[in-house]
């Protein structure tokens, strides 16, 4: 009885939260009611996460796909919205705009959520659609603000250009399997009847219509205008939609298997992972510091994605969506400095500590890989598993710094890596069986990320011992002007708050 009763409470529970978004727009409804609003948006995902924990076997329910991945994302997405809520009622008290902004942000979220809990190919449509269309409306949230309508011009061809590549996959899928379903379409009975050509088509039109919203190589320009939208929004769009492309992919991972169109989402992943930790790099502005990390982790998410490891691609998803999220969300607060006694402790046995790291990184990678079995397609997320622990321990306090200092720093990070381990473990035993698990990809695909991989470590190192060489100067003056976004999307000084004050002065 259960498993039919808590599915209900979670769509009611959601209905709610849209129809409270929806009164909000009403000018009789007064301010207060905003609070009563967010706290009303922590039931859909209190719901959801139950529904995870024990209802999380396969099954169609209706228009809908009710599994642990379905739910997870749910969860995932509710929870970000709500958090984002929460924070948005001062943050954003005072705007002209902060009645419509909750109603788009639970739009936004509400429809994220039933986009991948939906099992029919035209309420995904429908939903993703919504979930586009509300973020083009948050971006331009000041219409006031010249720049803003630009940024907000500019994301909506590309998110329209990438909904009608989705609509055109999708169609032409249901044409091929005559059906409506998307768990009956991804059956092997209906996909055994597809010639290769018409596989490698869908999967290249699936790859085009995910990289976008990714902000992949050459669409990265739509998340770099973005900024100028308020912070939370920025924060909101990894639950669910930056990160969507992974979500994606696995669902119609037995349409995507094939080796052209892993080769040319590897080829496009890994000139963005290039280009968007250069953008970190090069950037002054801290929150497109934050887009450039968010560019090449999108990259490293599809490239997992590519060599079938779809597992680690959805909790790379997830875990990012959740810590970035958190960066945007204190962006405000984020203040850089280094002390001369830091300074000093740096050059002291500097290279011993970062062999040290090294050896502990690959300890870490050898054992997630072991973890998981030597799956083939999982030595990507192994290598990126390791460099993160090697780079994590490089950043805390070095031989020569206060005792104390130093034993939080290791302690602190050796609970991390315990936290990241359980956290694993949890996932894994959610989704083992129900997300899919790829296939040994194709000599030429591990082939080529390892040749990017080998490239841009040589290059990055060679660029580091020769800072004053005219190349660096180069690379340096070519990144930052790849990273700016489009003219018209930028204002020194918002022009429409000094027409607002003359007007009211």
């Amino acid at each position: 009885m259960i498993l039919h009763i808590c599915p209900i409470l979670f769509f009611v529970s959601l209905l709610l939260l849209i129809c409270s978004g929806l009164f909000i727009l009403h000018p009789r409804i007064p301010i207060k009611f905003v609070r009563f609003h967010v706290g009303l948006s922590v039931l859909p995902p209190f719901i959801a996460l139950l529904n995870l924990l024990i209802n999380s076997t396969n099954r169609v329910w209706g228009f809908w796909e009710l599994n642990a991945l379905t739910w997870l994302i749910a969860v995932f997405v509710l929870m970000i919205g709500s958090v984002v809520q929460r924070f948005s009622v001062r943050q954003m008290l005072g705007d002209r705009n902060y009645r419509k902004y909750f109603t788009y942000l639970t739009l936004i979220t509400s429809s994220a959520a039933l986009a991948w809990l939906s099992n029919d190919i035209l309420l995904l449509l429908l939903f993703w659609g919504i979930t586009l269309l509300g973020l083009t409306w948050l971006i331009r949230l000041n219409q006031e603000w010249v720049a803003a309508k630009n940024a907000a011009l500019h994301t909506s061809r590309l998110f329209a250009c990438s909904w009608f590549l989705f609509l055109l996959a999708l169609s032409w899928l249901t044409f091929l399997t005559g059906e409506w379903q998307i768990s009956l379409q991804l059956s092997s009975n209906h996909l055994i009847h597809l010639i290769a050509w018409q596989k490698n088509m869908l999967a290249l039109l699936l790859v085009l219509a995910v990289i976008i919203p990714a902000a992949q190589v050459p669409f990265q320009r739509w998340l770099l205008d973005s900024v100028v939208a308020p912070t939370p929004i920025s924060a909101v769009m990894h639950a669910g939609v930056v990160n969507a492309g992974a979500i994606i992919l696995t669902r119609f991972s037995p349409v995507f298997m094939g080796e052209w169109s892993s080769i040319l989402l590897i080829a496009v992943s890994s000139v963005s992972v290039l280009m968007g930790t250069g953008t970190m790099l090069v950037h002054v502005d801290y929150k497109r510091q934050l887009v450039g990390s968010t560019i090449a982790q999108m990259g490293f998410m599809f490239i997992q994605c590519a060599l079938g490891a779809y597992l680690a691609a959805i909790i790379h998803a997830v875990l990012h969506g959740l810590f970035k999220s958190a960066l945007f969300l204190q962006a405000g607060s984020a203040v850089h400095h280094k002390d001369e006694a830091e300074e000093q402790i740096s050059n002291q046995n500097v290279w011993r500590w970062r062999v040290i790291g090294g050896i502990i990184g690959v300890l870490a990678g050898l054992g997630f890989w072991f973890f998981v079995h030597h799956r083939g397609y999982d030595w990507m997320s192994a290598l990126l598993l390791g460099w993160s622990v090697a780079f994590a321990w490089s950043q805390i306090p070095k031989p020569g710094s206060p005792r104390i200092t130093r034993i939080l720093g290791l302690t602190f990070l050796f609970i991390t890596l315990s936290v990241f381990a359980l956290v694993f473990a949890v996932f894994f035993a959610l989704l083992h069986g129900v997300v899919p698990q790829g296939i040994q990809p194709p000599s030429m695909v591990n082939f080529m990320i390892l040749l990017v991989l080998l490239l841009s470590s040589g290059v990055g190192a060679w660029l580091a011992r020769h800072p004053q060489s005219r190349f660096y100067v180069m690379i340096y003056l070519w990144l930052v002007q790849w990273s700016e976004p489009h003219r018209d999307s930028v204002e020194s000084h918002p022009k429409y708050l000094t027409n607002l004050l003359k007007s009211r002065g």
